[in-house]
């Protein structure tokens, strides 16, 4: 499958995936300097790059593991959805979860992007759903 991507920013990387089985595509930070994170704070990350999703797909974007275990930098929202109809900039908000300032450094990578196909759904209102053997049991019903 080709995905359109243009380019807003002359220093904006195209996404990479880190191996030939990765389901992730590396998402890098367009930054001219360093965008420093105040403890448990919030910064927006423009990545310079807009993207043209078949319809019926969507674009999740994830934390990436070693950012998040060693840096406590993850996604803001934990996961973004950005819809097949978007054409705006694609912007992580990372989200510092450490007690110490950290830094976002120019073309460091900050999230990955997996484009996922998704089902439309109708929705249909009733006053009662088929029972089965779980029922209503909720947290923790179904084991330790």
């Amino acid at each position: 499958m080709k995905i359109r991507v243009k380019r807003v920013s002359p220093t904006a990387i195209l996404p990479t995936r880190g191996s030939s089985s990765a389901a992730g595509y590396d998402l890098y930070a367009d930054l001219q300097e360093d965008a420093v994170i105040a403890p448990h704070s919030t910064a927006k990350i423009d990545t310079g790059l807009q993207f043209e999703l078949p319809e019926g797909y969507f674009a999740g974007i994830f934390a990436r593991s070693g950012i998040a275990t060693r840096e406590g930098l993850r996604p803001a929202n934990c996961v973004g959805v950005c819809d097949s109809d978007y054409r705006g900039n694609y912007i992580v908000a990372i989200h510092n979860d450490s007690d110490a300032e950290r830094r976002v450094t120019p073309h460091e990578k900050i999230a990955q992007m997996i484009v996922m196909p998704y089902l439309p759904l109708e929705f249909e209102e009733t006053d009662d759903l088929t029972d089965t053997e779980r029922g209503a049991g909720g947290f923790g019903s179904t084991g330790k």
